[in-house]
């Protein structure tokens, strides 16, 4: 037994964590799961550009008093709550999108998601209207997300164990890059746009790059799949499911939408209308995984502690993505295009968090430690270097943009390497077979965090005069996640899987 594990330390490998890949299985996955991570990494980054855009353009709609917000006496909550409806669809289709993938396939899925996020994004600058756009945002976000669930599936089901955390952290750092583009980027295409002689219809443009860019990564994805990866694919049955869930969400949404604007309801009570249609949606899902006789597995003690705790995540995740280029603008008094940049420093934090957090997650694994420690280690860090940036907002001060994007880019360091560790946990947590619907349930329930997020921000705005108040009521969710987190029971993952080839 010793010469045994004295073997095991010399291969990298512990008593409490195996990789037992055998030498075939590895040589045949050397390269191609890489990429694998490459394909969904850019898949990551033109989903996340699509969603993160409407930010900056509603910070430019605030600033130029144009376009469906310009008029509005109280814009920041408008705007809020127009990024709110997008994570309302966005976050309806988690569980079915990875129910979806378990039964037609993940890769399926992926594709109809960039092709129908790539469409509707397109349309999404192509009326100018409050409620049509709207309907595009809510649409847009349905066909995102079915994404992440399948994403998350196919890297761990095609990646070695012993770097399945890694592949996590590598290919969701796409969302960082799709952050820092959507904030960087599309104020300058706004002002490609004014040059064009769009005018105050140049708001459009960024839509539209960012929304052909989506339809070239699906279709590149789609060729990969086919000729890499399983073979033929069938969009058609998966594609069809799709539209019948979605029509009826879409419809209950805009609806929603359509009588508060109808009755003039304040925008509180139109995110509180939204919350409770979710809030039902998220029970009917219980009960349903309940019915199915999987809610020992899917709702195990420890796997909710984590799904509960992500809310929080979300929660911070679009509070910084939706406002920050609005926040630092605020705070310095400096130009669209200058708080873009800076902001984009909490954004671009991801792309070395992700994948180092991942690393990190790993390597703790192979030495037997797991992977708890370092999740409440970053959640700590990462909600005492918010606060700082709250207080450096605060009473009027005026911060140089220096300071803010220093704060921004070390809590974002932290904030980006926890998710990865914490996904990896959720994965060890539910049969393999289930692996799909779990991260679809996930993301559902943690998505009221990004549900609720903008809104809230934005009328903490409105009635308090400065986004302090907003950055301290994060920072209090994500205290709260962190002591859900200390609860959590780690499961380490099992030497008997082995991954299928990529």
């Amino acid at each position: 037994m010793t010469e045994q594990i004295r073997r095991m330390a010399q291969r990298g490998e512990t008593a409490t964590y195996r990789t037992d890949l055998s030498e075939r299985t590895t040589g045949r996955l050397t390269g191609r799961y890489t990429t694998l991570w490459t394909v969904l990494l850019f898949g990551w980054v033109l989903s996340y550009a699509d969603r993160t855009l409407t930010g900056p353009v509603i910070a430019w709609m605030i600033e130029n008093k144009a376009g469906f917000i310009g008029d509005a006496s109280n814009p920041a909550a408008l705007g809020g709550l127009v990024g709110s409806m997008f994570f309302a669809g966005y976050m309806l289709t988690q569980y079915p999108g990875g129910r979806l993938g378990d039964r037609y396939g993940h890769r399926e899925m992926i594709v109809v998601s960039l092709l129908w996020a790539g469409v509707m994004t397109i349309v999404s600058g192509i009326w100018a209207g409050l409620i049509v756009f709207v309907a595009a945002r809510v649409l847009t976000g349905l066909g995102e997300g079915v994404f992440y669930s399948n994403d998350r599936t196919l890297v761990i089901k095609h990646t070695p164990v012993h770097r399945r955390t890694l592949g996590l952290g590598v290919v969701i750092s796409g969302l960082s890059i799709g952050l820092t583009l959507g904030i960087v980027l599309t104020p300058v295409f706004i002002e490609w746009g004014a040059d064009l002689g769009m005018g105050t219809g140049s708001w459009r443009l960024p839509f539209w790059i960012f929304g052909v860019g989506a339809i070239v990564v699906g279709v590149v994805a789609w060729s990969y799949f086919r000729s890499r990866l399983g073979g033929a694919m069938r969009l058609g049955a998966p594609l069809g499911r799709l539209v019948l869930f979605s029509l009826p969400t879409f419809v209950a949404i805009v609806v929603v939408f359509l009588l508060a604007e109808r009755l003039h309801w304040p925008e509180w009570g139109t995110a509180i209308a939204i919350g409770v249609l979710a809030l039902v949606y998220v029970g009917v899902v219980v009960r349903n995984v309940a019915a199915a006789g999987h809610a020992a597995t899917l709702f195990n003690r420890d796997v909710t502690l984590i799904y509960i705790g992500y809310i929080a995540i979300l929660y911070n995740l679009w509070f910084f993505s939706f406002w920050s280029v609005q926040i630092v603008r605020e705070a310095t008094s400096s130009t669209l295009v200058a708080a873009g940049l800076t902001a984009a420093f909490n954004a671009g934090a991801g792309i070395i968090g992700f994948p180092l957090g991942g690393w990190l997650a790993d390597w703790s694994l192979r030495h037997g430690r797991g992977r708890k420690p370092l999740l409440l280690g970053c959640t700590l860090a990462y909600s005492v270097l918010a606060f700082l940036f709250g207080l450096s907002i605060a009473g009027g001060n005026k911060p140089s943009l220096l300071l803010l994007g220093v704060l921004l880019f070390t809590s974002g360091l932290f904030f980006n390497a926890l998710q990865p560790i914490a996904q990896g946990m959720t994965g060890d947590m539910v049969p393999e077979d289930q692996r799909g619907r779990a991260f679809g349930l996930e993301n559902l329930i943690s998505e009221i965090g990004a549900v609720a997020s903008p809104v809230v921000s934005g009328i903490l705005r409105d009635k308090t005069g400065d986004w302090a108040t907003g950055v301290y009521v994060a920072v209090g969710i994500m205290v709260v996640a962190l002591i859900l987190f200390t609860l959590v029971r780690e499961r380490l993952p099992g030497h008997h899987e082995d991954p299928e080839p990529a």
